[in-house]
């Protein structure tokens, strides 16, 4: 079994042990390698490139942020994973625009933070709940503030509307395939073939469509 390596950067040295002993029980998980700050996690990614790095966003040397852009510079296949105490609008727009794959809040369960691992290694995103329903709220705020004209609609299958909706509700690729009875290969190939219908490039701008067209999903 491939296992998913694992590099984990926090300056609270009792917060990088838990992480490690924590994700070193999981059978898929491998940490390798632990760095104080955002300066030294760079430098171990590079050294190291493990297939998840797992950033607090306040560090020192350099902060997550920024550290998250030099990761995605140097090593575009290396997944992110913000693993941090602030749950504010602004941080989680700056992350997923400086190129992070998952946005988990220290006070999630380990079996969110497992899974988040999981997701973004096999092609997903995950987001806290809360951080969700943040990145929908700011979405509906600047929507309303800009009043944009309603982009033209394209012509969707009902499988990728539905996909949509599922996505715009925050459920990861691995959440919506056991939903939909798919693989997560299936949900993420109809993922990549969303954004370049509705011409968007990340996920936000799916979450963006479904909001100004009506497409967001109730939660069952």
């Amino acid at each position: 079994m491939k296992k998913i390596r694992i590099l984990i950067a926090d300056d609270h040295s009792v917060v990088r042990e838990g992480l490690r002993a924590l994700l070193g029980r999981v059978e898929d998980f491998d940490v390798i390698a632990e760095a104080a700050d955002g300066e030294e996690a760079v430098r171990l990614v590079r050294e190291k490139k493990p297939d998840v790095a797992m950033l607090d966003i306040s560090m020192p040397a350099v902060n997550g942020i920024e550290a998250t852009r030099q990761i995605r510079r140097s090593n575009p296949d290396t997944k992110i994973l913000i693993f941090t105490m602030y749950e504010n609008e602004e941080y989680v727009y700056q992350m997923v625009a400086a190129g992070a794959n998952g946005y988990v809040l220290k006070d999630a369960g380990k079996h969110d933070l497992i899974a988040a691992v999981r997701a973004i290694q096999y092609g997903g995103r995950f987001f806290s709940p809360g951080v969700s329903r943040l990145i929908i709220d700011e979405f509906i705020r600047r929507s309303r503030e800009a009043s944009p004209a309603p982009p033209a609609r394209s012509e969707l299958t009902t499988r990728e509307s539905e996909i949509l909706q599922y996505i715009a509700s925050g459920l990861t690729n691995a959440e919506i395939a056991r939903k939909l009875f798919l693989s997560v290969r299936t949900v993420n190939t109809h993922r990549t073939n969303l954004m370049h219908k509705l011409d968007v490039h990340n996920t936000a701008g799916l979450v963006r469509y479904a909001l100004e067209n009506g497409l967001v999903a109730s939660q069952p």
